[in-house]
């Protein structure tokens, strides 16, 4: 049990369940006093499905307009863009209805606006680095929403990961408004999300809660409730496996990710399998959901001499008792049909120098359980995972 500590509780009003998505979002939009509504708002389900309309028609003039088309690792260039374009529609609530990126991208957007950020480089002044807690932003005048349809979590954060194009480098971005107001959680919107995107951001999901759970930072109420996610994620995941239409698996699986997720909630720190995954998809363009079945078993046994309770512990919501913690992690993934080594994502040992010399400097790298000395240990990280 922890001994000492201090648990933090994030500025979001509310989690919706139990409601379709237009219904949900039009009564917030009440709720809020939002007259100008802006939607960012996956290309897949705006284009292919008739989910956005369906949130268009019942929002009516309340709907201003629509950004589709968003870059998979959210950009500088591309937030500053959307940032102009909810300006000028004058607009008082953003609405992110997709995946992380979505959710990332209007987390920043409503900072770009605050600040009136027009390009790369007005981001320059607000970007975390070590030992800094918060960006220098003001408190956003206009919130947001989010409405996801992947199981990432990133929407119980107040953070936004943001690359910038001009050194390849993804940097976090935080201030405790940067919160969506409010989340809402429809299953019917994730029929649509492909089934790899699907599980892998599951396991980024499960890996907010691990990283969460092994932390020196971490608190009672935080164990408990990332540990209660994973088991619900890691058992309605795989009936959504072998039943993808089966709403009651999605649903659960979105209360799973939501548990999972409660250490981002807390705003305790994440560890290497973030900090080092934030390196493989900003600066080598790994799929962000493949970053956490590559790297986080090999992450589990060298932290298991400073977290084998934690460990133990992760065994059991995973259903294996008694197994070691990272065998279990990698034969989930493995049934899930994910990516489990650097080179089944592209990343040989011929890179493993420059993630390092990025990695060592990364927040998370450095609040990472078992702590890494130098560059080297990171390059015998990587190794393990090759």
């Amino acid at each position: 049990m922890r001994k000492s500590g201090v648990h933090n509780f994030p500025a979001i009003d509310r989690v919706i369940y139990g409601k379709a998505a237009s219904e949900a979002l039009n009564e917030e939009a009440e709720r809020l006093n939002a007259r100008r509504v802006f939607l960012i708002v996956s290309r897949t389900l705006n284009t292919k499905t008739d989910e956005i309309e369906k949130i268009r028609r019942t929002l009516g003039n309340k709907h201003v307009a629509t950004f589709e088309g968003i870059a998979q690792h959210t950009t500088r260039k591309q937030a500053a863009e959307v940032a102009r374009h909810a300006t000028d529609a004058r607009a008082d609530l953003v609405v992110a209805v997709g995946g992380g990126s979505a959710v990332d991208l209007a987390k920043i957007v409503i900072m770009a606006m605050e600040h009136d950020i027009r390009d790369e480089a007005g981001f320059d002044p607000f970007p975390m680095g070590p030992g800094v807690s918060y960006s220098p932003f003001r408190s956003p005048t206009v919130r947001q929403i989010a409405v996801p349809s992947t199981l990432n979590g990133g929407e119980y954060n107040a953070a936004a990961l943001v690359t910038d194009e001009r050194s390849k480098m993804k940097q976090i971005f935080f201030h405790p408004l940067m919160m969506p107001v409010a989340i809402v959680l429809d299953p019917a919107l994730t029929l649509h999300t492909p089934s790899k995107l699907w599980m892998g951001s599951g396991t980024r999901s499960m890996d907010h809660g691990i990283e969460a759970l092994c932390s020196p930072a971490g608190t009672p109420l935080g164990d408990e409730v990332v540990l209660a996610g994973i088991r619900i994620l890691h058992e309605a995941m795989l009936r959504t496996l072998d039943h993808p239409d089966d709403l009651e698996a999605r649903r659960l699986s979105q209360y799973g990710s939501w548990l999972a997720s409660f250490g981002l909630q807390a705003r305790i720190p994440m560890g290497a399998s973030h900090g080092i995954g934030h390196v493989l998809g900003g600066t080598f363009d790994v799929p962000h959901y493949y970053c956490t079945p590559v790297m986080m078993p090999s992450l589990l046994r060298y932290n298991k001499p400073f977290t084998e309770d934690a460990q133990k512990r992760l065994a059991t919501a995973l259903g294996t008792p008694g197994i070691e913690a990272a065998d279990a992690f990698a034969k989930f993934t493995k049934r899930l049909g994910l990516p489990g080594r650097l080179a089944d994502v592209g990343i040989g040992e011929d890179k493993f120098d420059r993630i390092s010399k990025i990695a060592i400097n990364h927040r998370f790298v450095q609040a990472n359980p078992r702590p890494f000395k130098s560059e080297a240990e990171i390059v015998n990280l990587l190794r393990m995972a090759a």
